[in-house]
């Protein structure tokens, strides 16, 4: 099976940075595009950045300027680095990826548990 396990979220104050890992494990023949989507509370869960194994990247206009995704392919892992962080950002963070399996001609998609990041002082 495919996991894909977040970490990284935790408690930071408004104007700080924090980082979020995802990597992504299993019977991977090769994960394609990776991306970072948020839910808050009472909120549909929302789009937040998008990178494609080549590395074009996908960005929410409200984290434009101040999120970068990125990816190491040789890890399957990607990462959000996010600053300048506010207050509307407090959410559940999930990570998603399109991959293909070991032994199978098709693609999946999978998501993560997700991983809390409050804004607040």
């Amino acid at each position: 099976q495919v996991q894909l396990v977040e970490s990284g979220g935790g408690l930071v104050q408004p104007g700080g940075p924090l980082r979020l890992s995802c990597a992504a494990s299993g019977s991977i023949f090769r994960v394609n595009a990776m991306g970072w989507y948020r839910q808050a509370p009472g909120k549909e869960r929302e789009l937040v950045a998008t990178i494609t194994s080549g590395g074009n990247t996908n960005y929410a206009d409200s984290v434009k300027g101040r999120f970068t995704i990125s990816r190491d392919n040789a890890k399957n892992t990607a990462y959000l680095q996010m600053n300048s962080l506010k207050p509307e950002d407090t959410a559940v963070y999930y990570c998603t990826a399109d991959y293909v399996k070991l032994w199978s001609p098709r693609g999946y998609n999978g998501w993560g548990q997700g991983t809390q990041v409050t804004v607040s002082s």
